[in-house]
């Protein structure tokens, strides 16, 4: 009974996250809070479907399945599972974009959220894309590239030629180029004034003109820049599309009244009936530029489910922001900041990291070895300076017993001088030294003093090798890390600022890196360099001074 109850308090962390599971079979490992800011946005009489965007600044794919199999969305109460659909998951490039139908907005909620669980290997997929959108929607394509003209509610397929356009708004996106798509008729597209119609789409368009949507007298437009309704005998026109902006744009037909919207804002209303129409729908003929998400539905939505969506679904509304993962929420003064970088790091920023590593390892140990080195030397020195200035004529040329000859370069200068004046003792024992004599002795101390210069200043090129390559092996790591996550986001088809941000903050690592490998450097370096100066200087003091007395006690 006890082991029992010790592996059931192993497998509590597990499976805390499994609460809104009522079989308790699985257990998901991670969850992040996704915060739904419904301020300023009247209540939605419907529920309305919203983009999540995940990037590795806010998701951990490696606790995901590889295609996403694992993600579950519960609302708030933790309970109950909501309605949702991955439309991409490229868990290389750590982008996805998941749809998800959020229940009726509450302006007045304070901590409205949402649940977005992953961690399960064994879990099989739950997305639901034709329960992502409520009944009214007739049909909706999100273009994506696998399914590029089918329609995600009823299967619907359209027939023309577009391109894909990768980083688009929203995943992909299709390019339009004046030519139209075409859906065959269909009852859950028919039009009638009593149930209403709306079509919303984001756009970004490449001209002023071009038809949006048609079916019979019905048609959606641009005309000279404005959103433009006609159903054969009114017309309502208003608002400015900008060329080359992504824009949502929305129309709503019932009662005998238009609406237009764009950006989730109402520009335009009117009398215009909707006719009893239910042939082919036309999308996009004359139409240049970029649409993504068009959707139609069999009902009028209200402004309120209008801006909601816009809201919900661009990249920087409001409504919808994902939070990091619990397991990776900030424990001691934003250290996961930290983490985010290290796990967006690409190989190449890795590389030159550790290059850098090794760099100021080596750096950092000259410095050490050197300032050890050049403190022993300038104690040695000045103790031995001490004992020549303070010897009488007779000492001068015994000063050799007890001498630091280890640590003292001066040490060594004084016996490099006395071995040649020992060679030019006579037979009788008597030192008599010549003006030539002399010069040789000189010579041979100052050979040695430019030894000892080659000693002292041995290993500094290492330091100048990583106070001058440091910054420029930090910035070809920063240069190609940005290169890399921009062609991952362009491939990727997600240009969202979340999503590039963490690829980016990495990148400049390597940077930061090359900084942090030659600042210390330069500042040791011209900390080593004085004080190698300073016993170079004392050296040479020496040696005139050692000669000066030799000269003047045994020059001829």
């Amino acid at each position: 009974m006890l082991r029992k109850l010790v592996v059931l308090l192993m497998l509590l962390p597990g499976m805390v996250y499994a609460a809104w599971n009522e079989g308790g079979n699985e257990a998901w490992g991670s969850r992040a809070k996704v915060t739904i800011n419904a301020v300023g946005i009247p209540a939605a009489e419907s529920e309305v479907p919203v983009v999540l965007r995940l990037h590795s600044g806010n998701f951990d794919f490696s606790s995901a399945n590889l295609d996403g199999s694992d993600l579950r969305v519960v609302a708030g109460d933790d309970k109950t599972e909501l309605k949702f659909h991955i439309e991409k998951f490229d868990s290389v490039n750590e982008l996805a974009v998941i749809w998800v139908l959020l229940p009726k907005l509450d302006p007045a909620a304070k901590d409205a959220h949402i649940w977005l669980y992953s961690g399960n290997e064994t879990a099989t997929s739950a997305a639901d894309a034709a329960g992502s959108f409520d009944a009214v929607t007739a049909a909706i394509f999100h273009f994506a590239e696998s399914t590029l003209l089918q329609d995600s509610k009823r299967a619907l397929v359209a027939t023309g030629n577009v391109a894909v356009q990768k980083a688009a708004l929203i995943g992909e996106a299709a390019i339009l180029n004046g030519e139209q798509l075409v859906l065959a008729a269909n009852p859950a597209l028919a039009l009638n004034d009593t149930q209403g119609f709306t079509f919303s789409a984001w756009l970004k368009p490449g001209a002023a003109e071009g038809t949006l949507y048609q079916q019979g007298a019905v048609t959606i437009s641009l005309a000279a820049g404005k959103l433009q309704f006609n159903n054969g005998s009114a017309v309502v026109a208003g608002g400015e599309l900008k060329p080359g902006t992504w824009q949502h744009v929305a129309v709503t037909v019932a009662g005998g009244k238009a609406v237009l919207y764009i950006d989730g804002t109402e520009v335009a209303n009117g009398a215009a009936a909707l006719p009893a129409v239910q042939d082919a729908v036309n999308i996009g003929n004359g139409y240049q530029g970029e649409l993504d998400e068009l959707e139609l539905a069999s009902a009028a939505r209200s402004a309120a489910w209008i801006k909601a969506a816009a809201s919900g679904q661009s990249m920087d509304g409001q409504l919808i922001k994902v939070s990091a993962a619990e397991g990776d929420e900030e424990e001691e003064g934003g250290s996961s900041h930290f983490m985010v970088l290290f796990h967006s790091l690409t190989v190449d920023a890795w590389v030159v990291i550790i290059i850098l590593a090794v760099m100021f390892a080596i750096s950092a140990a000259v410095m050490v070895a050197k300032a050890r080195q050049v403190t022993r030397n300038d104690k040695a020195n000045r103790a031995f300076i001490e004992r020549f200035n303070d010897a009488s004529h007779a000492e001068l040329l015994q000063l050799d017993q007890g001498a630091d000859t280890q640590n003292s370069t001066v040490v060594r200068l004084y016996l490099a001088g006395l071995r040649e004046i020992r060679k030019r003792y006579d037979a009788a024992g008597q030192l008599s030294l010549s003006g030539a004599s002399l010069d040789a002795i000189k010579a041979a101390v100052d050979a040695d003093l430019i030894r000892e210069n080659k000693k002292l200043n041995s290993n500094i090129v290492l330091l100048t090798i990583a106070i001058s390559g440091g910054p420029f092996l930090g910035l070809l790591g920063t240069v190609i890390g940005v290169m890399i996550t921009f062609a991952e986001i362009a491939a990727a088809g997600d240009v969202n600022v979340n999503a590039i941000a963490p690829g980016i903050a990495a990148a400049l690592m390597a940077t930061v890196a090359g900084l942090a490998v030659a600042i210390p450097a330069l500042f040791g370096y011209n900390y080593l360099s004085s004080r190698i100066k300073n016993i170079n200087t004392d050296m040479q003091i020496f040696v005139d001074e050692y000669i000066t007395r030799v000269a003047e006690l045994y020059g001829k």
